[in-house]
């Protein structure tokens, strides 16, 4: 039987989503046996960039003309196109300054003299340029997401992943709730579950890195930290840590 080809690439980001392949160590031999990775330029010394591919997980948002050329290019060459991370869901940290510094502005910033020869346009989200066929969300995502996906894979379907918020694993865990019972800055009413409420566990409020839950209640969350003595600059400025588009007038 020939072995899916899988492509694993990524665009304007750090990098840190394609290596969550490499964190699968258990894994890794099966996942090598049972796919051909025929693209990946972090973890093969000579890609090649013109194959076809039955899978593309591909990172990063989509920022310059190079990155929008890419993202054309694994969506024509692949069967199933993957926005892997936040980035490519959200436009992720790359995009967090979109609303409020223009972007001149930033590249002076960061290129100084050198900023006015480079193409550069506000971070987006793949949503924004293609269709994608699924998504694994998460800042990186979670190592067993990537297996339940590649799993799938071989099954001939897509997964399905968690449709509710942080807070329903916090409360599974019996954590104290941060938002209700310490007045800290916690997002996890609004943020996709998945990750087993890691941080809210070890006393570390939900920074929201997974991504919008589905039918969040997002207009509920604002009044609910509004009375809680939380500006709304502050809240805005860490729910737009991870997502930009947020409309804080939607209720579930």
């Amino acid at each position: 039987m020939k072995k899916p080809s899988l492509a694993i690439a990524g665009l304007t980001a750090c990098s840190g989503c394609q290596l969550t392949l490499f964190n699968c160590e258990d894994e890794l031999r099966e996942i090598l046996e049972r796919f051909e990775v025929a693209y990946f330029p972090m973890g093969q010394s000579d890609p090649d960039p013109k194959r076809h591919y039955d899978v593309a997980l591909v990172e990063g948002a989509v920022s310059t003309p190079g990155d929008l050329s890419a993202l054309f290019h694994f969506r024509n060459a692949s069967r199933l196109l993957i926005a892997f991370g936040t980035c490519a869901l959200h436009g992720g940290i790359a995009a967090q300054k979109n609303r409020s510094t223009p972007r001149p502005a930033l590249l002076r910033e960061v290129y100084g003299d050198r900023a006015p020869q480079l193409e550069s346009f506000p971070p987006a989200p793949f949503k924004n340029f293609v269709s994608v066929d699924a998504a694994i969300t998460g800042c990186p995502p979670e190592k067993g997401d990537l297996l339940r996906l590649l799993g799938a894979v071989l099954a001939g379907t897509l997964p399905a992943f968690p449709s509710y918020p942080v807070c329903l694993e916090c409360r599974s865990r019996e954590n104290l709730c941060l938002l209700l019972e310490r007045n800290q800055l916690c997002l996890g009413p609004v943020i996709q579950g998945g990750c087993n409420a890691r941080c809210p566990a070890t006393g570390i409020p939900c920074e929201g890195c997974r991504g919008p839950v589905e039918e969040a209640n997002v207009a509920q969350e604002l009044e609910l930290l509004l009375t809680r003595g939380f500006s709304r600059e502050e809240i805005e400025r860490r729910m737009s840590r991870f997502t930009v588009e947020w409309d804080y007038g939607q209720r579930s």
